[in-house]
């Protein structure tokens, strides 16, 4: 690339036609070297001074009259060149875009050097060349595509989950009724009156009194020891326990510190079930017999395992195409994908009713940015993946195909008003594609099974 030429007569007489060179860079981007006609320069710094002449406002003189001898001394020519340049390489970016026809770019460019370093270059009616950096669509390759080993986990249909469901039900239908000839058992509910402190000061816990709270006696639903100090008193006597917040506690003050509490239960009750007929079912469920509840629950349960199933092959399959990417990831994509991330974070949590402007402050989306990166980074591997695939072995929607789902959820969702009809058609193809490729992935790899990993909780699952 050559130096700013000094002005010459040529200069402003020759061709305006950009001239562009575009070489790759790392990280899915790619420079544009520019060299700009001294004519162009020129017509850029004047264009500058007339807009700026047109917005000055100055006593004496009526807006947009302001002599340019008075502008130049108001103003100063750096910021009229500044001002011009700035112009210049907005106006040059888009036209090299129209030049370059194969560069699609993503996100805004930037200058390869300071600001300040092309400015001080920068002389009307002399040739001015720079380069531009950009990110570009990324085109991801695939090593191979077919014959690709996966291990999926096992996921299989567990018939007691059947009974743990209607067990559920019977508790949540479940009539409390007071004890009064035993003491605290585990699964009862124990009305307290309590009041703690923190051992190693008297301090006064906050939040840690109670005059009447019921308290489910079962592990998990108080501070480890609280319940487990319960268990054994008889209503009407008091007792003092130990107990101790644990190290990840989400009051900081309380995290890891060992606490006491004065307890007196003051009732007891005990939950009675309601029988396993055909009258619970009604009541549970829009069943009319515990058999139908059974039956229903079942087909239920059978078709999560199978869906769960479905999905472990899937993400195994798809980690194993991931494997034979060869893609470099823009950073304007990956932070893209971070704020859906979070977006998608934000709507969850204004669902639940809580305050999203109060609860993302600053410090907490500088947070979020840096953790979802390695999730947003496998999203859009993920996605590239599929799309080499498609590439490669020309997968694609049936147009056929993708007018009758179209139809079919138009139908479906034409009372909830205000649809989209391109977006809906555009989400549509991607799932319909996903769909088709995923299906292709199973058909030409070898799956493996592996064992399912422990559940340390409740897997969840259809209510009865």
């Amino acid at each position: 690339m050559s130096p700013a030429a000094k002005a010459d007569p040529k200069a402003t007489t020759s061709s305006t036609e950009l001239q562009v060179k575009t070489s790759p860079r790392p990280g899915s981007r790619v420079a544009l070297e520019l060299e700009i006609p001294g004519s162009r320069s020129k017509a850029s710094f004047e264009g500058a001074v007339e807009r700026l002449r047109r917005s000055m406002k100055l006593p004496g003189f009526r807006q947009g009259k302001v002599p340019r001898p008075v502008l130049m001394q108001q103003i100063g020519p750096l910021r009229i060149r500044a001002t011009a340049l700035e112009e210049l390489v907005d106006t040059a970016f888009r036209e090299a875009l129209e030049i370059e026809k194969t560069v699609t770019a993503i996100g805004q460019p930037e200058l390869s050097e300071d600001f300040e370093a092309v400015l001080e270059r920068f002389e009307p009616g002399s040739v001015l060349c720079f380069t531009l950096e950009l990110d570009v669509e990324p085109t991801p390759t695939l090593k191979k595509t077919k014959g690709l080993q996966a291990e999926a986990e096992v996921v299989q249909y567990d018939p007691s989950r059947v009974d743990e469901l209607i067990e559920q039900s019977r508790k949540q239908l479940a009539t409390l009724v007071p004890v009064g000839d035993r003491a605290a058992e585990r699964g009862d509910v124990a009305v307290l009156r309590f009041s703690g402190v923190y051992a190693d000061t008297n301090e006064p816990i906050s939040g840690g009194s109670s005059d009447a709270m019921e308290v489910e006696l079962e592990e998990g639903r108080m501070i480890p020891g609280f319940v487990e100090g319960v268990i054994g008193m008889a209503v009407g006597t008091d007792k003092v326990i130990t107990c101790q917040f644990p190290d990840s506690y989400q009051q900081e003050e309380a995290a890891g510190r060992q606490a006491r509490f004065e307890i007196s239960l003051k009732d007891l009750k005990t939950r009675e079930l309601p029988a396993l007929d055909d009258a619970f079912a009604q009541q549970a469920s829009d069943k009319q017999t515990l058999v139908e509840l059974r039956e229903d629950l079942e087909t239920r349960l059978r078709q999560e395992s199978d869906q769960r199933a479905q999905a472990a092959r899937h993400d195994a399959l798809l980690q194993a195409l991931v494997e034979q990417l060869e893609v470099e990831l823009p950073e304007t994509l990956i932070q893209q994908e971070i704020r859906s991330l979070i977006e998608q974070t934000a709507g969850q949590i204004a669902q639940q009713g809580m305050d999203v402007k109060k609860l993302f402050t600053p410090d907490l989306v500088r947070s979020l940015m840096d953790t979802s990166r390695p999730e947003a980074e496998q999203r859009l591997r993920r996605n590239l993946a599929l799309k080499a695939l498609a590439h490669a072995e020309a997968i694609e929607v049936a147009a056929e195909d993708l007018e009758t789902k179209v139809k079919e959820l138009s139908r479906e969702l034409s009372q909830k008003g205000n649809i989209d009809p391109q977006r809906l058609r555009q989400v549509v193809a991607d799932d319909l594609l996903q769909e088709k490729l995923l299906t292709w992935l199973e058909s030409n790899s070898s799956l493996s099974e592996k064992a399912p990993a422990a559940e340390t909780t409740d897997p969840g699952g259809p209510q009865a």
